[in-house]
């Protein structure tokens, strides 16, 4: 290494500059459009165009905005725009940041929900749906495996997560509670045993630490919101609370508290509170309760809303928008079918994102303050270990309704295969997909685009 050389390694890198607030907006749309591959993919692109690129934000703070929105409901990655958009731009950052990171993937829901419920009786679309739905299955083994690989550190952790599964898929508990006692025994197990319940939150890295222009300004004293005000809270709460249930409750007045737009403003309101760990999480419960409570769609549709889901920008949460389009759709009244649909689209919407402001605008200042909490840390990994084993319920539901064409109930209501209704078909695409992610290392949109295909050339045979 030459003298030259040695004086540019050692001289610290040039301080990033101050975004405008323009320049953040292009970057936020940027960022929406390109968000595929669900939150771990999405967080990967913000982590470089924001950390390694741009440098607006340093690596640890980065993770601790990030280990925040992990333990909060609703889409981590989403919430995690909010949260860097808050840090530069204040509240009108965040604003920013968090719609666009949902609204084109929002958009070309509404077009995929609304082609589906006019043509998905077509043989030829019904067959692409039959491909899509095989490699759905693969996708979420996929999540599990991934998933398992960070959280699964210890035998603690196993544990946790089969005890979760045996919860959810035997027991029946409600997935709230199974999240509520993860993060219990995290809390209680790190001051028992921290070496078990330590090392597991999300995103720990080694790398050094470069200092973005969010920590430069915090520095200089520049960034005053980040200090949590007496009447932060209350404030919060009286502008936030309203925005999300108000129209909610004006709805059940108006149309009815039986009505389905009650019952999708209720629903959805209760998910936007519960859904800890990401969309294939609460998928299950959301599935349970579209399917078997409202009669709102069938469990073959259900898979092909995650099909839709898996192929748009945005948060993979965005197949609740499927399922509130498919509710409003088919309890039209008298209105038009499309019409209440995008309707009913646009209430899950609200009643899913509007809570995740809340949630940062709420929480982030006093988050801001306790940077580095070994409590919370050990909660989070309890908690991811225990989404483990709810996204294995989750895998083996999709595999009992893709893979074979009926299913029965045993003691205390678990769903077992009736082994002659096995679909080879479903069952060889299924297959074929898993060897193209694990095996080829194909991404998930050509495995599903491959699959639909090859779903329509079975079908042609």
């Amino acid at each position: 290494m030459t003298a030259l050389a040695k004086d540019d390694a050692a001289r610290p890198a040039e301080a990033p500059a101050m975004p405008s607030f323009r320049e953040a907006t292009r970057l936020w749309a940027r960022i929406g459009l390109l968000s595929f591959g669900g939150p771990a993919g999405q967080i990967a692109l913000m982590h470089k165009e924001l950390v390694e690129d741009r440098r607006w934000i340093g690596e640890e703070r980065f993770l601790h905005a990030l280990n925040y929105c992990m333990l909060l409901p609703g889409p981590e990655a989403q919430q995690l725009a909010v949260y860097i958009g808050w840090l530069l731009h204040r509240t009108a950052g965040g604003l920013v940041a968090g719609i666009l990171f949902v609204l084109p993937g929002a958009l070309v829901m509404l077009g995929l929900s609304s082609f589906y419920m006019l043509y998905n009786d077509a043989p030829v679309v019904e067959a692409l749906f039959f491909g899509v739905k095989a490699a759905v299955l693969a996708v979420v083994v996929e999540a599990v495996i991934r998933i398992g690989k960070r959280a699964l550190k210890n035998r603690a952790m196993v544990a946790i997560a089969v005890t979760a599964f045996l919860a959810i898929y035997v027991v029946k508990l409600p997935f709230p509670l199974i999240v509520l006692a993860a993060g219990l025994i995290g809390w209680i197990g790190n001051r028992f045993a921290p070496r078990l319940f330590s090392g597991s939150a999300h995103g720990k890295g080694s790398a050094a630490d470069n200092k973005g222009v969010v920590d430069l300004m915090f520095e200089r004293g520049e960034l005053g919101h980040t200090v949590p005000s007496r009447w932060h809270a209350i404030r919060t709460v009286a502008i936030w609370l309203p925005l999300w249930l108000g129209p909610v409750a004006l709805i059940a007045l108006l149309a009815g508290p039986g009505s389905v737009w009650a019952q999708i403003g209720g629903f959805f309101s209760l998910m936007a509170v519960v859904t800890f760990g990401g969309a294939y999480a609460v998928l299950a419960y959301v599935a349970q309760a579209a399917v078997t409570s409202f009669g709102w769609l069938s469990p073959g549709q259900m898979v092909d809303g995650l099909g839709l889901a898996e192929t748009t920008p945005g948060p993979l949460i965005l197949v609740l928008q499927f399922v509130g389009f498919a509710a409003a759709y088919r309890h039209a009244g008298a209105i038009s079918p499309l019409l209440a649909g995008s309707l009913g689209s646009a209430l899950t919407l609200w009643v899913t994102f509007v809570p995740c402001f809340f949630w940062i605008f709420l929480g982030a200042p006093y988050i801001e303050q306790l940077r580095q909490n070994k409590a919370l840390a050990a909660a989070l990994g309890a908690i991811t270990a225990a989404v483990v084993g709810v996204i294995m319920n989750l895998a083996l539901w999709f595999a009992l309704h893709v893979v074979f064409g009926k299913v029965a109930s045993v003691g205390w209501g678990v769903e077992v295969p009736v082994l002659p209704s096995l679909d080879w078909r479903a069952a060889l695409l299924s297959a074929a997909a898993m060897v193209a992610m694990f095996r080829l290392k194909l991404g998930m949109l050509p495995t599903l685009a491959g699959a639909a295909l090859a779903g329509l050339a079975l079908q042609a045979l």
